[in-house]
């Protein structure tokens, strides 16, 4: 590839390494629970250098805390990433220690991301005539690739990527790479590019134009109106874009290459010890023997289960096989389809198991050319009824009911769901297939994406190959059942068990049921309020350049900054490199300091609710016939047990906002038929009276008094109270959030010492809440869980936790006791609402947000209905104090409340 006499600097991408190792391996574990998968990986890699590549010099490049300067640029950056696992974060502090023991070097700086370190790195590497190589497979870096110079090498695969590889794979080369990601975004880092511009797209105009610059200075000449529109609408996302994936090559230089030597001792050898703390005994061993270069044996990325895949594409077989079912026998049942969306997908097959070595698989859907024999459509359904016989587990029931309830007419009866079964035996891990036949039997399963090609669904798969992979998700199920039931059996939490019988199983049909339901919208509201935000935008935006003396680019918090700090000369810390940082923190402290600090926050709030709420709900909407939305409810999406929901998202729909209660005047009833939203009364407080049996709280309950009214009189007294009732307010809620007196300070202006003594005052007020609160925090440590009103559990590892994770999970103890509790006295009334209401057409349940229910009801009936609804609610469990649920009506979701 180039002259051997050039030396080469390795640069590894450290946290891209350890993160897909950690989901390549199986959750390996020493012998005391600590995971080591991650650990295992990293040391197998540390084994390897030398054999899988030579080197004269490497570093480690590094993520620095805290946000950094793309953040200034575009505060939703890397916003919505899903947590990091619980276990991965565990190993990552402990992988990076090692890193400096073993006598490698790192690098990073705060405000930059480790891609920035490595552009610098390999920048200052070229200058110096360095060889660099790239140990990564993260397509960020592609920008970087340049045969001869710079490439990249798949430490998985162990493959080199080069620019044809890149040109194969995305239709650029790395040298378009930053412009092909300015149109196209990048959904895993939430960088926007330009909407409604796909991969084809971007390619097709890279390759005709080249630069983003010689696009838009040719707009005329692309002949695509559509894609003329879409450049135009979003020529500033599409710039703000392209300063997110640009990476920097100042970040970082080489100031001393020697002391990227590699170590000249054995570097595993080095912490040979630590590693047989970690049970890493095999890994010593081989290196003792073998030395450092040679190639090790790494655990398999695919551990086998034994088991029998069998394909029933005869008609008479599969019902011989389901007919040698015993009777009341255990069946796990899935279905494979087209979509994940159950409204849009059709069923391609269905898999089955009822015993540990074998699985079945049905095909009834498969199109491709030389399709062999399937099930036809009537005897798919009659198995399924035969298979209803049985006690059918699923995971995730909630899809495949919708599946063959919508493909079958079939309302399957669930005897238990994994995934449900999963998270309440750990509502912090993941509860995933793949992930959950990892953790129980290092069995990695056949990923999706390996079977199925991009652009094509499950209907296109060679059906042998469909058996193999739909049997497994089958037969893992099954096997998964047994496993979690042993599980709850040795933790002494049996108890989940009835939990997931008398709640949440029960709570699947009510989501399905609600998700069918959808709401409406109504469209031409969310046209005009489209446009009537486009006049504010364009409005305060002329006021924004008035202000500053000239026109720029809001977006770009390069510009801005230099016309807050520079132009107007506003106070503000030292410029670094990247410049100046304008996000909503640095803007709120300058808020009284210019006219232009407020325009900028309303700019920045109504451009956000534009783009995540009004164009996303106005599109949704004209998709459907009736303009309804059908969101998808999260079951397990959260620890505390309060429902998620995507697709969209209707649980963060601003309420406080004069703009975020415009957009629920969006969401409308049918003609004839109105909204009823009831909500429970301050419920979290009236579970913290039930708890601690605080006298002082529960008279003021039991006898209907303004809680936040009786507790500012006594903290403040009688004539200070009317006053700050709302300090009183954030004081009962901000307790049981584990709000400290700096938090409470900010949030109502006030001293931290004052505060303090607020915080003080309360706790004399009302003397067993404090005891009561610290009790849950005893409980926590002592039992490594708490437990909500249902006896549904949260773990926290206290163990293994670090000085900031301690009092972070005692919080979240204390939190998860009271929106815990609360999400299940919802769930209770859900679920005997939807018992009672089913079936019938004059009112139907639509959705929940966190205390609130909303449904749609004939007019004429509405007030009859809310009536009752309202005394279910109210009576669903008895309290040593009386729940109360306030009840509104109204034509749109803004008129309730």
């Amino acid at each position: 590839m180039t002259d051997n006499n050039i030396k080469t600097l390795t640069i590894i991408d450290t946290f891209g390494f350890l993160f897909r190792s950690y989901y390549a391996l199986p959750p390996l574990k020493a012998k005391n629970g600590f995971p080591t998968g991650l650990l295992t990986g990293f040391m197998n890699f540390i084994s390897n250098i030398g054999k899988d590549f030579q080197t004269d010099y490497l570093v480690f490049a590094l993520d620095s805390k805290g946000d950094t300067f793309r953040n200034d640029i575009y505060p939703a950056y890397k916003s919505h990433r899903p947590d990091v696992p619980e276990d991965l974060l565990r190993q990552l502090p402990i992988a990076i220690e090692w890193i400096g023991k073993m006598g490698f070097k790192t690098a990073a700086k705060v405000g930059y991301e480790a891609d920035d370190i490595i552009a610098s790195l390999a920048h200052d590497a070229r200058e110096r005539g360095l060889l660099v190589r790239i140990v990564s497979h993260d397509k960020d870096l592609y920008q970087l690739i340049d045969d001869g110079k710079v490439f990249m090498f798949d430490p998985m695969k162990k493959n080199i990527v080069t620019k044809q590889m890149c040109f194969e794979k995305y239709g650029v080369y790395p040298e378009q790479f930053i412009e092909y990601q300015s149109l196209l975004g990048d959904s895993a880092d939430n960088v926007p590019g330009v909407k409604g511009v796909g991969k084809k797209t971007a390619e097709a105009l890279i390759q005709q134009f080249g630069t983003l610059d010689n696009i838009y200075a040719n707009l005329e000449k692309i002949e695509k109106k559509r894609w003329q529109t879409l450049l135009k609408e979003n020529k500033e996302m599409a710039y703000i874009s392209k300063e997110l994936v640009t990476l920097h090559n100042d970040a970082h230089a080489i100031e001393n290459l020697e002391e990227l030597k590699l170590p000249s001792d054995n570097p595993i050898l080095k912490i040979s010890d630590t590693l047989l703390k970690y049970d890493m005994k095999s890994i010593v061993e081989r290196v003792h023997k073998q030395g450092l270069g040679f190639k090790t044996n790494m655990p398999e990325s695919k551990v086998s289960v034994d088991f029998e895949p069998i394909l029933l594409n005869n008609s008479d077989k599969l019902f011989n096989v389901i007919r040698s079912i015993p009777n009341n026998s255990i069946v796990a049942l899935d279905t494979e389809t087209t979509d994940l969306d159950t409204k849009n997908a059709k069923i391609v097959g269905f898999s089955f198991c009822f015993e540990s070595s074998k699985a079945y698989y049905v095909p009834i859907a498969h199109f491709y050319l030389g399709v062999g024999n399937q099930i036809d459509h009537e005897d798919s359904k009659k198995a399924i009824e035969l298979l209803s016989r049985h006690k059918l587990v699923l995971q995730n029931f909630k899809y495949d009911y919708e599946i063959i309830k919508n493909n079958f007419n079939i309302e399957l009866k669930l005897y238990a769901d994994t995934m449900i079964m999963a998270w309440l035996l750990n509502s912090d891990s993941p509860v995933g297939l793949d992930h959950l036949a990892k953790k129980y039997f290092n069995h990695i399963m056949i990923s999706y994406k390996d079977i199925v090609k991009k652009g094509e669904n499950f209907s296109h798969i060679d059906i042998q190959k469909a058996c193999d992979y739909a049997s497994e998700d089958a037969l893992m199920t099954y096997k998964l059942y047994y496993k979690l039931i042993e599980e709850f059996k040795k933790e002494n939490l049996e108890s989940l068990i009835e939990v997931a019988n008398k709640i949440e199983f029960d709570f699947i049909y009510v989501l399905a049921y609600m998700q069918n339901n959808g709401i409406k919208i109504d469209p031409e509201f969310m046209r005009k309020l489209k446009e009537k935000t486009n006049n504010y935008l364009n409005d305060i935006t002329s006021k924004i350049y008035k202000e500053a003396g000239s026109e720029f680019n809001i977006n770009s918090t390069k510009q801005l900054g230099t016309i807050l700090f520079e132009t107007l000369s506003l106070p503000t810390a030292k410029k670094t490199k990247t410049g100046y940082s304008t996000n909503e923190q640095v803007l709120a402290k300058l808020k009284n300091e210019h006219p232009i600090i407020p325009l900028l926050l309303e700019y920045r709030e109504a451009y956000k609710l534009k783009s995540t709420y009004i164009e996303p709900l106005l599109e949704l909407s004209l998709k459907d016939p009736n303009h309804r939305v059908y969101t998808s409810f999260l079951q397990t999406g959260t620890a505390t047990g309060r429902l998620s929901s995507k697709n969209p998202n209707l649980q963060n729909i601003p309420v406080k906002s004069e703009a975020g209660r415009e957009i629920r005047k969006g969401f409308v009833a049918e003609e004839g038929k109105c909204l009823i939203g009831i909500d429970y009364s301050q419920i979290e407080l009236r579970l913290l009276a039930h708890y601690c049996k605080d006298e002082a709280l529960v008279n003021a309950f039991r006898n209907g008094h303004d809680i936040h009214m009786e507790t500012a009189v006594r903290i403040f007294g009688e004539e200070e109270a009317l006053h700050k009732r709302n300090i009183a307010k954030s004081i009962n809620f901000g307790l049981l959030y584990g709000m400290g007196s700096r938090k409470l300070a900010e949030t109502v202006g006030i001293t931290p010492k004052e505060a303090k003594q607020y915080i003080e005052s309360y706790f004399k007020s009302f003397p067993t809440v404090k005891q009561y609160l610290k009790s849950i925090e005893d409980s926590a440590l002592e039992n490594g869980y708490v437990k909500t009103i249902s006896g549904r559990i949260r773990k926290f590892d206290f163990e293994n936790a670090n000085g900031m994770q301690r009092p972070m999970y005692l919080r979240e103890a204390v939190n998860t006791v009271f929106q815990g509790s609360t999400a299940d006295l919802i769930k209770l009334s859900m679920n005997e609402i939807y018992k009672r209401y089913k079936d019938r057409e004059d009112i139907k349940m639509l959705l929940q947000i966190h205390d609130e229910l909303i449904f749609e009801a004939d007019e004429n009936q509405a007030q009859t209905i809310s009536n009752e609804l309202k005394e279910i609610m109210e009576n669903i469990y008895t309290l040593e104090i009386p729940l109360k649920a306030s009840v509104s009506i109204g034509k749109n979701w803004g008129e309730l409340k």
